[in-house]
C-alpha cells in the first residue's frame, strides 16, 4: 500500500511541475522574444504583442494569463488537467482554444516521475540517493521545457540547456563512486552524446544539427555517465526519429528541407538508455546487432 501511495505521490507532484513548466515555456518565449527586439532582430510581432504581458519586471506582478484576452487566471484555472478538461480545453473568459501540448506535458512528467520512482536503479536509502533522485526530477522538468520549446519553435532556449548541464555535474557529484573508470565512463558519454553531434554540426555549418542539440547531448551524457548507455541513446533516438519522420517523408507531409525538432527523440532515447540500457544492451548483443 505505501508502495502505491508514493507512486501516486510521484505522480501528482509530476503534474504540478508539468503545469510549471508548460507555463514557463511561454514565458521563456516571451523573454526570448522581446531580448531578440531590442538586439534588432527580426521577430514576429505579433507573437511578442500576444506574449507581452508574460513579460514580468518582478515576481510580484508575474501572473498567469490567458494568451488570447490575456484575462488574469484564477487559482481554479490552473489545476493541472482539471481546469482544461472542465472547459473542454478552451479559456473560461474568452472560450478561445488552450492547445492540447500544455494537458499533454503535464500527463508526460507525470508518467516520467513514476517510471522514475518504480524503476530506480539504486535503493533510496540515505539522504544522499534522495538527494539524487530529486534532482533527477528536476531535470525531467527541464527537459519537459526543452522538449515543448524544441517542438513548438525548433529551438532549445539557452538559459534551461545550461541548467540541466548543471544539475547533470549536481547528479554526477551526488552519484559518483570514485575511481578513475567513473570519470572515464563520464567523459565517454558526453563525447558520445555530445562530441559527435558538435563534429556533426561543425561539418555541416549548422544545416544538420542545431547548436542547441549539442549541448543538449552533453547534458544528456553527464546524465547517463556511461559511454555504452549513450551510444545506445544515440541508436534509439536515430531509429525512433526515422520511425516518426519515414512515414511523413513517404507520405509528402515532410520534406527533405522540412525543419524537424531533434530533441525530443534525443530525450526518448536517452530515457529508455537511463533505465533500461543494459538489458537492452544485453538482449542486442545476443542478436548480434549491437
Amino acid at each position: 500500500m505505501a508502495y502505491i501511495f508514493e507512486a501516486l505521490t510521484a505522480s501528482i507532484f509530476g503534474l504540478l511541475l508539468g503545469s510549471f513548466a508548460g507555463a514557463q515555456v511561454w514565458r521563456i518565449r516571451a523573454r526570448q522574444l522581446d531580448e531578440d527586439r531590442r538586439a534588432g532582430e527580426t521577430i514576429d510581432k505579433q507573437e511578442l504583442s500576444r506574449l507581452k504581458p508574460l513579460i514580468s519586471v518582478s515576481l510580484t506582478s508575474d501572473r498567469s494569463v490567458c494568451l488570447s484576452c490575456h484575462h488574469q487566471l484564477r487559482w481554479y484555472d490552473m489545476i493541472p488537467l482539471l481546469s482544461w478538461a472542465s472547459t473542454g480545453g478552451r479559456c473560461r473568459y474568452c472560450q478561445q482554444p488552450i492547445g492540447s501540448l500544455e494537458p499533454l506535458v503535464e500527463l508526460g512528467l507525470s508518467a516520467a516521475f513514476v517510471i522514475s520512482y518504480l524503476y530506480w536503479p539504486t535503493p533510496l536509502t540515505s539522504g544522499v540517493a534522495w538527494g539524487a533522485f530529486i534532482v533527477w526530477l528536476l531535470s525531467l522538468t527541464s527537459l519537459a521545457i526543452l522538449v515543448t520549446y524544441d517542438i513548438r519553435w525548433q529551438l532549445l532556449p539557452d538559459i534551461v540547456s545550461y541548467s540541466y548541464m548543471s544539475l547533470g555535474i549536481i547528479f554526477i557529484v551526488l552519484g559518483f563512486q570514485g575511481g578513475w573508470g567513473s570519470i572515464v565512463e563520464v567523459v565517454g558519454a558526453v563525447a558520445v552524446l555530445g562530441g559527435l553531434y558538435g563534429i556533426l554540426y561543425l561539418l555541416s555549418g549548422g544545416r544538420w544539427i542545431g547548436f542547441g542539440d549539442v549541448k543538449l547531448g552533453v547534458g544528456l551524457g553527464l546524465f547517463l555517465s556511461n559511454w555504452r548507455q549513450a551510444l545506445l541513446a544515440l541508436f534509439l533516438a536515430n531509429l525512433i526519429g526515422c520511425i516518426v519522420v519515414i512515414p511523413g517523408l513517404i507520405s509528402r507531409k515532410l520534406t527533405s528541407t522540412s525543419h524537424i525538432p531533434f530533441g525530443p527523440f534525443l530525450v526518448a532515447g536517452m530515457m529508455l538508455a537511463f533505465f533500461w540500457g543494459e538489458w537492452l544492451i544485453s538482449r542486442l548483443l545476443s542478436l548480434q546487432l549491437f
